[in-house]
């Protein structure tokens, strides 16, 4: 074996370790000192648990010699840090969360422990997801391990870095209005937002609760499928996700899309997008049309108002969900002479700029007298939106189109312009209104040598074709196999 455990996949690493050619206390402990070495130069850890995955990584051996192993027994995985784990603190990248320790784990991180994956610590953010750059955090940015003065995206750019910097085998982010496609576009990884209540939420700290989804980053599109077949599946402590059966997403992955239609929407290819990424995202098409895809032109002519509905939603949801950092129940307390001055310097001092940006914001349109103008308008406006997938879907399997406008940008450069840095989620955030599927898989590179996604969205729990579409795109180009200079 001459390359290092760290730069393998989840598929290539776990016969190694069910073989016991190698143990996952050894790539435990290579992912550490890698950590500690590398971890510095783009911050996509906010907590290393050494101890924790080293415990972790002992009872994953003692599984395998026992012969109880699975596909994730003894993988090194990153969690956002947005996800509950029992005894580890879980900040939100907030510092009104700088010291919570959760006495719980999310769901997801359960059924990960059962599979006997290894947590290596939680992944930088923007403050509470809030965010497409990953700029937002109250500990540093994190930065694009491809070019370290770029964003890695956002809101889960510390997972989808460390997934890029082989600091993890694979991690786990969440996706609100594209944060995990996005960043995984920016970092040249696979990025998977399963469909709404496909994924537990429970034990997942509230953003926008119609629209937030788990889902995973990694190296390769079996990976993804290999973690999803792990997380997905009703909970009854989620009232919102989907008593449906999991289907095999493994048994997608070998079939061919000849014959397949692949819807290609208009609304996405014009004005605003980058002629470096368009040039990508066309060459990918052609690369399915060559596998046997037919390609079909579709409409979604809602998608100008997608950005205008979300960030009413998302905030009017945030509003409410954020009015439980008080200083009373658990985080940050700050000092008043009163109640009410309490309140205001626990959350004044305790949260970042955009997120009480936000929090504004979401008031004010739920506030009396707005309510029908801006959240009752906003979310008659997304069932328009959800029934211009519903009818897409009725012309093609799935639809392709891009991720980003642009290649990642550089840190500082949309900071101070909020309206700029939303747009960057413009061909993201109609999935997340409409709650369907949709992953990034690396289509291309800028001629500054940044990644570019290619994102192909499916029909409510449409997984296994959108699985099976990325998979064949993956499997006729080398995209994926690039590795930054890290």
């Amino acid at each position: 074996m001459t390359e290092p455990f760290y730069s393998l996949s989840i598929s290539q690493l776990a016969p190694l370790l069910a073989r016991g050619e190698v143990s996952p206390v050894e790539v435990t402990e290579q992912f550490l000192e890698r950590i500690g070495q590398r971890n510095q130069e783009i911050n996509a850890y906010l907590t290393v648990d050494a101890d924790g995955a080293r415990a972790q990584a002992r009872d994953a051996e003692a599984r395998l010699r026992r012969g109880e192993g699975a596909l994730l027994t003894g993988i090194p995985l990153a969690l956002k840090d947005v996800l509950a784990t029992r005894g580890l603190r879980t900040t939100c990248a907030s510092r009104i969360l700088e010291n919570f320790i959760p006495p719980y784990d999310a769901t997801v991180c359960v059924r990960l422990r059962e599979a006997g994956a290894v947590f290596l610590g939680k992944a930088n953010m923007d403050e509470f997801a809030m965010g497409s750059s990953t700029e937002n955090s109250a500990f540093g940015p994190t930065h694009n391990p491809w070019r370290r003065d770029r964003i890695p995206g956002g809101s889960s750019g510390g997972s989808a870095a460390a997934v890029a910097a082989d600091l993890c085998t694979a991690s786990l982010g969440s996706d609100t209005g594209g944060s995990i496609r996005q960043p995984a576009s920016h970092c040249g990884v696979v990025g998977l937002k399963p469909t709404y209540g496909r994924v537990s939420r429970y034990g997942l700290v509230a953003y926008a609760s119609s629209l937030d989804q788990i889902g995973p980053l990694s190296k390769e599109v079996r990976d993804a499928a290999v973690l999803l077949q792990a997380i997905a599946g009703f909970d009854p402590q989620d009232s919102t996700s989907v008593p449906e059966p999991v289907p095999d997403y493994l048994e997608a992955l070998g079939r061919e899309i000849r014959g397949l239609k692949v819807g290609v929407p208009q609304e996405y290819f014009g004005e605003g997008l980058d002629p470096e990424v368009r040039d990508a995202v066309e060459a990918a098409l052609k690369t399915l049309a060559s596998l046997g895809a037919e390609l079909v032109e579709v409409s979604l002519p809602h998608s100008e108002y997608a950005v205008a509905t979300y960030y009413v939603v998302a905030v009017a949801e945030a509003s409410s969900n954020l009015a439980r950092y008080d200083g009373v129940k658990y985080g940050l307390r700050m000092k008043g002479r009163n109640l009410m001055e309490m309140y205001y310097n626990t959350r004044a001092q305790g949260f970042g700029a955009e997120v009480r940006r936000r929090i504004m914001l979401g008031t004010y349109a739920l506030s009396a007298g707005y309510y029908e103008a801006y959240y009752k308008k906003a979310s008659q406006v997304r069932m328009l939106i959800r029934r211009d997938f519903d009818a897409a879907f009725k012309k093609c399997a799935v639809i392709a189109a891009p991720v980003t406008p642009t290649p990642a940008f550089r840190i500082g450069e949309k900071i101070d312009d909020p309206l700029t840095m939303y747009l960057s989620d413009i061909f993201t955030i109609s999935v997340n209104l409409a709650g369907i599927p949709g992953i990034s898989v690396p289509c291309g590179f800028s001629s500054s040598g940044l990644p570019i996604g290619l994102q192909i969205l499916g029909p409510p729990l449409g997984e296994p074709v959108v699985l099976q579409t990325a998979h064949a795109f993956e499997q006729a180009t080398d995209f994926h196999l690039r590795k930054p200079d890290f």
